[in-house]
């Protein structure tokens, strides 16, 4: 039981962690182009 009132804000602690560094990403633009990278690749820039 005492196990419990560590881990649980633990736990809780991390996700909001998370959390945070997801809004973080979003509000930089991060998840703007997620398509363009993917087909970046493909395109050919040799000529």
């Amino acid at each position: 039981m005492n196990g419990l009132l560590l881990l649980i804000p633990l736990a809780l602690g991390l996700g909001l962690m998370g959390l945070a560094a997801f809004f973080w990403a979003l509000r930089n633009g991060q998840f703007d182009d997620p398509d363009g990278a993917a087909e970046r690749i493909l395109m050919d820039d040799d000529e």
